[in-house]
């Protein structure tokens, strides 16, 4: 059968299917820039694009105000039942669009893990979030986010195809990488296993945009941010032309 939009079927497994994810050096990764970088006590912060909620309640257990932002009603029902198993219950989730968004008020940190930007259908898209991200941020609050970089979109996307797989679900995807439009389509096909040998299958359509750095750092000094640190892969890492994804730490500029 074919849904619209397969994180409705995939969000019990999502958390499985990436589950070589190491989580908590990511958090650690995150809070070490904030302390690094933030110029005021951290207290709120958004967890931007936050699926199934793994990082925001992360960030809940060692003592953060969290709002869990994501545009997939299912992703953030998974998360909410993660956070009463927790008893994490004063966290704050909305089913938002990253470029269309209200908060209630400001935050001191805006968090966006797993290529969440790259979602992002255009440039245009981009500058919107860039600008609706810096609107809820303290005077010097950062934005700390990463983004799939070109030579992953050329060289470990491209056109290949890949496999992940758990004790009751399967996952396939066949990458179609166009060159010209620069967004790769993920041909997504899953295979949950009902009961006996007999499996239900679900396909869906994700794309994926690829940005130059240049691109990206144009969009967020028009939104008014400056760059604090800029790592590769292994968090803390220097750049290099084989790099496969970006992070980023920035800051908020206002008067």
């Amino acid at each position: 059968m074919m849904d619209k939009n397969i994180y409705t079927d995939l969000a019990p497994y999502y958390d499985t299917l990436n589950g070589e994810i190491d989580r908590e050096k990511w958090a650690d990764y995150i809070q070490k820039q904030c302390i690094k970088y933030g110029r005021s006590p951290i207290k709120e912060m958004l967890d931007l694009g936050c699926g199934t909620g793994t990082m925001t309640l992360l960030f809940a257990s060692r003592g953060y105000d969290m709002v869990g932002l994501d545009n997939s009603a299912d992703m953030l029902s998974e998360a909410q039942c993660k956070a009463f198993e927790a008893e994490q219950t004063d966290i704050l989730w909305t089913c938002q669009s990253m470029t269309d968004f209200e908060l209630y008020g400001t935050v001191d940190v805006t968090i966006s893990c797993l290529d969440c930007l790259n979602h992002l259908p255009d440039l245009e898209a981009l500058r919107r979030c860039f600008t609706l991200v810096h609107n809820y941020l303290v005077p010097d609050g950062l934005f700390i986010f990463d983004m799939n970089t070109p030579y992953k979109f050329y060289h470990i996307y491209g056109n290949n195809s890949y496999i992940l797989e758990d004790e009751n679900v399967l996952c396939a995807w066949q990458n179609e990488f166009d060159e010209q439009t620069k967004k790769c389509t993920f041909f997504i096909s899953l295979f949950e296993k009902q009961k006996g040998n007999q499996y239900a299958r679900y396909d869906s359509e994700q794309v994926e945009s690829c940005f130059s750095l240049s691109d990206i750092q144009a969009a967020w000094q028009e939104a008014g941010f400056v760059l604090e640190a800029l790592h590769g892969d292994v968090f803390e890492a220097p750049v290099s032309d084989t790099t496969e994804r970006w992070h980023f730490v920035l800051r908020a500029i206002k008067p």
